[in-house]
């Protein structure tokens, strides 16, 4: 039970329904769309395709989606929708390029959006609706235009340079060649039409139609290698989650290429502390989950790439005994000198649970802010970045090659107890995630706080050896993680933003919470 007396939210409560994304609107879609008999797939495609208007800097139809669904008998299925690299980007063009590195906003970076395509797989595999009418609800506020929330206002204008230097840019993200302010209304007729051509012509009108075209019109002169081939080539996949168990519960993510194994790898070494001892504010908690991702940081820099191109040994890297082997590692008054990275992201993460409890665990992303800051001028597509994951040494799994997927950032969760799913979760941050993963499953399953509690908790986070903490890590806590040797130093923005719902099967509610980092809200009835 929350302290009424300082300042916070309740957890929501309802019984039928219940969606958690990081909009209002976005939310109160999913309500209308529960009310009125839909499922939470069609919901959650409905939110999505909301937040491509809400909040365009980190999501949009440019980019790529990761869906985990968890069926009222207790199945999980993964969708992986994101895309793939030009096929012409093979080992001989990348000897021929040179390239050292593929900077953040290089055009080497823009893959195929895949977040069309599996919104339409969704649909057709477990959703009641026509991709064409879940659209509608975005089509009508692309045209009307929404006002700009106040963590879009302060998200906007660290990319408002990058959009400045891209004609498509100017002419649909910016005002007067600015950020837009707080309250200021948005309007975009380009993209209303294009969602409006998608939900007359299917998701065929964007991988082979106008918008494809469109699309490679618009970066081949910019150097880009993939063309018309590349999007009519593509599919998402359905694939078998990822899984392993801590506090009693099983977490399960989507596999490789994703960096979901990363958080599995972390919550396995953890498993090997007494954490339900320690004080869940205290610095030994924090030191251990630090500690724990440096190490499975490590091993998903090594081994995370497409497993269609790369063998990623997932089962070693989840066995007991290799998590024992890394636990070892940890000393508690000691640190590891093990280096992470945190490049800023664009990303939403949703999630809905209907009243016959089919769950929807749902990330969409262009990665950076408005992705590589290419977009469609005919069009309005902000294209993603997502080929940033890539490295570009020969012989490594995740090395940029022919048809392709990155690393991939963005990771849906899920959680499944006694056979049953009982939370679906996600937080969003671009390589924060795994961190968010491991202390919102910690804080649920070990400490016991409800979903809103979960995701109000102070954020910590090792990056480049040192650990970014948010003003509501206390002092005392700060200096002990200092004596033991972290260089503590404050996060330049809040870390992250997530959205959780449980579902409570003895009492027979949903109780869902939603970050207080971004505007949103989670919402029943």
């Amino acid at each position: 039970m929350r302290n009424f007396e300082l300042s916070g939210r309740s957890a929501a409560i309802a019984l039928n329904g219940m969606a958690a994304t990081s909009s209002p609107l976005a939310t109160l879609a999913v309500i209308d769309v529960l009310r009125a008999g839909g499922n939470a797939a069609d919901a959650a495609v409905v939110a999505s395709a909301v937040l491509c208007i809400t909040e365009p800097h980190m999501t949009g139809i440019g980019g790529d989606c990761f869906v985990l669904v968890g069926e009222p008998s207790g199945q999980v299925l993964g969708l992986n929708g994101s895309g793939r690299s030009s096929h012409r980007a093979d080992s001989q063009w990348l000897k021929q390029s040179g390239l050292a590195a593929i900077e953040p906003r290089s055009i080497h970076t823009v893959t195929v959006p895949g977040a069309i395509d599996a919104w339409d797989q969704l649909l057709k595999r477990c959703g009641t609706m026509a991709l064409g009418d879940c659209l509608q609800p975005a089509i009508a506020l692309a045209e009307q235009g929404v006002p700009v929330t106040p963590r879009v206002a302060f998200d906007w204008p660290e990319d408002a340079e990058v959009l400045a230097q891209d004609p498509g840019g100017r002419q649909h993200y910016l005002v007067n060649g600015e950020a837009p302010k707080l309250g200021h209304t948005m309007r975009y007729p380009a993209l209303a039409e294009t969602l409006k051509l998608i939900a007359r012509e299917g998701r065929d009108a964007f991988y082979e139609g106008a918008i494809a075209k469109d699309i490679v019109a618009t970066i081949a002169p910019m150097g880009s290698l993939l063309d018309l081939a590349d999007l009519a080539a593509h599919r998402s996949e359905w694939v078998e989650p990822i899984a392993t168990e801590f506090a009693g519960h099983e977490v399960l993510e989507i596999p490789p290429n994703g960096q979901g194994l990363t958080a599995l790898i972390a919550l396995n070494i953890l498993s090997n502390f007494g954490l339900k001892s320690l004080d869940p504010a205290g610095p030994q908690r924090m030191h251990l989950e630090i500690e724990a991702l440096k190490l499975a940081w490590w091993f998903r820099n090594k081994h995370i790439a497409d497993p269609a191109h790369a063998d990623v040994p997932v089962a070693e890297l989840l066995s007991a005994g290799f998590a024992q082997k890394l636990a070892g590692l940890i000393e508690a008054r000691k640190c590891l000198d093990i280096a992470t990275a945190l490049p800023p992201s664009g990303t939403v993460y949703l999630t809905v649970v209907d009243k016959n409890r089919l769950a929807i665990s749902f990330i969409n992303s262009v990665y950076d802010g408005f992705g590589s800051g290419v977009v469609t001028p005919a069009t309005g597509i902000a294209l993603q970045n997502r080929g940033r994951g890539f490295v570009t040494t020969p012989g490594h799994p995740n090395c940029i090659g022919s048809a392709k997927r990155p690393l991939h950032t963005i990771i849906p969760a899920m959680v499944r107890h006694k056979g049953q799913i009982d939370m679906s979760y996600g937080v969003m941050g671009g390589d924060y995630q795994p961190m968010g993963h491991i202390v919102v499953a910690a804080n649920r399953y070990v400490y016991g706080m409800d979903p809103q509690e979960c995701l109000d908790f102070p954020r910590y986070y090792p990056k480049a050896g040192e650990v970014l903490v948010e003003q509501g890590v206390p002092s005392s806590v700060l200096a002990d993680l200092r004596t033991i040797g972290h260089r503590v130093v404050p996060s330049p923005k809040p870390l992250g933003g997530g959205q959780a719902i449980t579902i409570d099967r003895e009492r027979g509610v949903l109780i869902g919470g939603s970050d207080p980092r971004k505007d949103g809200l989670a919402l029943g009835y």
